[in-house]
């Protein structure tokens, strides 16, 4: 699949009836466990987005990204690498960054804006959160070269929205990535929106895939709703670098159903029929048809499924909330690895002055 694919074409294996392409599906040959351990994340991560949402609303998170509607690529994509392997996130991955590592109670201390709440997993082969758009790039490509320089295993794997591919750094980072052919694969979720601007005003490409052409590597679309093509087209990509065959350019064609982030109002700058439209493709709904056509799915165990997330979450903010403040001097603590004395001094300076 992966060579005879063109970057304007898109790949699918389910569509949106459930109904799959049996050969693709053969070919994947993937176990029961797998394919419900991608039921079991897209669908914990929507009641997880839903709940954030809410918390948000209630004054009781900071400024939140969403991404309902994105669950299949990001699932698909995390479950095809390796616990060896590079993820470097930005500010909507939150459910890649929790099947790498990074525990709930975690991504509240972040969402709550601790300092500490950025702060990756020691075990996690993750980079802290990146929130401007399109500088994470530049950093995954050096994480890339870094494995290759020490003959390291391990792949890279960068995410980015299409808003991010008309800032200089996407651009500067595929360069020197497909230059030094380090291991990385370049993951763009194209949700079709830049905060208010829409793909067609971004670009003039037909694809973003086809940018790849440019710099001399491989560029694959595929449907981003689509949770078994998102991992094959992940897999063969994060093989293909680990080989030494260069990185990929990966556009998965996905949708932002809800605003850019809590500080958006999605309502002001796109109608509620195109909501609609991209909500008849859910990836969930589609998934779940797929699962039950197989006969490894019920509406009973889905039940069961989404009482246990509730309960699950809701238990994670309890403990989370019931957790003291970290003392307001500690910000001194995240400005260098190794502190110097004039910032100690500043330090205690600051806490004497919170004392009194």
């Amino acid at each position: 699949m992966f060579e005879k694919h063109q970057p304007t074409e898109m790949y699918q294996i389910v569509n949106e009836r459930g109904e799959y392409n049996e050969a693709a599906l053969n070919d994947l040959n993937l176990n029961n466990e797998l394919l419900q351990n991608m039921h079991y994340w897209m669908l914990k991560g929507r009641i997880m987005d839903q709940r954030f949402l809410k918390l948000h609303r209630q004054g009781r998170i900071g400024t939140y990204g969403p991404f309902s509607g994105q669950e299949a690529a990001q699932v698909g994509s995390a479950l095809a690498l390796s616990k060896t392997d590079w993820v470097v996130p930005s500010y909507r991955e939150s459910l890649v960054s929790m099947i790498h590592g990074t525990s709930l109670k975690q991504f509240l201390s972040y969402l709550k804006g601790y300092f500490g709440g950025n702060r990756p997993p020691e075990d996690a082969k993750l980079f802290p959160i990146q929130v401007i758009i399109a500088g994470q790039v530049p950093h995954a490509v050096g994480c890339a070269w870094a494995s290759k320089l020490k003959k390291e295993d391990s792949v890279t794997t960068v995410y980015f929205g299409d808003g991010a591919t008309s800032q200089g750094d996407f651009h500067e980072g595929l360069n020197f990535a497909a230059v030094y052919n380090v291991p990385i694969v370049f993951f763009c979720q194209n949700n079709q929106w830049a905060i208010s601007t829409p793909f067609e005003k971004q670009t003039t490409s037909e694809t973003i895939a086809q940018k790849a052409i440019a710099y001399g590597m491989k560029g694959v679309r595929v449907d981003g709703n689509d949770v078994l093509a998102c991992y094959q087209v992940a897999k063969e990509a994060i093989e293909k670098a680990r080989k030494g065959e260069g990185p990929t350019l990966i556009e998965a064609v996905t949708y932002r159903r809800e605003s850019h982030t809590t500080a958006d109002d999605w309502t002001k700058y796109r109608s509620q029929e195109d909501v609609d439209a991209w909500v008849k493709k859910d990836p969930i709904v589609r998934f779940e048809r797929f699962l039950m056509n197989k006969g490894l799915l019920t509406t009973e165990r889905k039940e069961e499924m989404v009482k246990q997330f509730e309960e699950e979450i809701e238990k994670a903010v309890k403990d989370f909330e019931g957790t003291p403040l970290p003392p307001a001097h500690e910000t001194f603590d995240y400005v260098y690895e190794k502190p110097h004395p004039q910032l100690l001094k500043q330090r205690e300076e600051f806490k004497n002055r919170l004392e009194r």
